[in-house]
């Protein structure tokens, strides 16, 4: 009886720890970290996506202290079963604005450039095959977006954490800035019907 018992016991166990096993994370920038988060929970498959910093040396970063040498940059939680890093590859794309080295939209400055973050070799191939398609889709314009390798990524906390999930929290401010920077307008502009919004 006893051994029943302690096999009920771990099988429950392994059963609580069963949906982080279905879980995968990618990390990438596109500038405005409220404005990635938002399109990117709207994909199904994707549990969570986190504000935060990534890319840099510097320890601890914060939104209105240091944060240089880093990017603006979302953490995404996903089940590979319903959707895979190939679409969220995808989906990055038609999110961003891959010819803008000074920025995204209306945000320029390092912190706000585009950069995918790869956590191993199969991350890597798959973004470098995503990123040559684009390439080759424009050959007259010079995608600058780079594929670097990940590093330690810092979610936004403490007294900044009104950050995460700005865009629900704060739908009317969130939807001016996002409509007075011209995201949207500039993502119809190059991605026409590809845009999901």
């Amino acid at each position: 009886m006893k051994k029943i018992n302690l096999i009920f016991v771990l099988l429950a166990g392994s059963l609580t720890y069963l949906p982080n096993a279905l879980a995968d994370k990618a990390i990438f920038a596109g500038g405005c970290f409220w404005c990635m988060e938002s399109d990117f929970e709207k994909l199904e498959g994707v549990t969570d996506v986190i504000s935060g910093f990534t890319g840099g040396t510097l320890k601890n970063p914060t939104y209105n202290g240091n944060h240089k040498g880093h990017y603006e940059a979302i953490e995404i939680t996903y089940d590979p079963t319903k959707v895979s890093y190939k679409q969220l590859l995808d989906h990055y794309w038609v999110n961003i604005d891959p010819f803008d080295a000074r920025g995204q939209f209306c945000d320029k400055g390092f912190s706000y450039l585009s950069a995918i973050f790869v956590a191993d070799a199969k991350e890597k191939k798959l973004a470098e095959a995503s990123r040559k398609k684009v390439v080759e889709q424009f050959p007259k314009k010079k995608v600058v977006t780079p594929i670097l390798n990940t590093s330690v990524f810092y979610p936004i906390k403490g007294n900044e954490s009104y950050h995460q999930n700005y865009y629900k929290n704060n739908s009317v401010r969130y939807k001016y800035y996002r409509w007075s920077c011209g995201r949207d307008q500039r993502l119809k502009d190059i991605w026409g019907d590809k845009v999901t919004h």
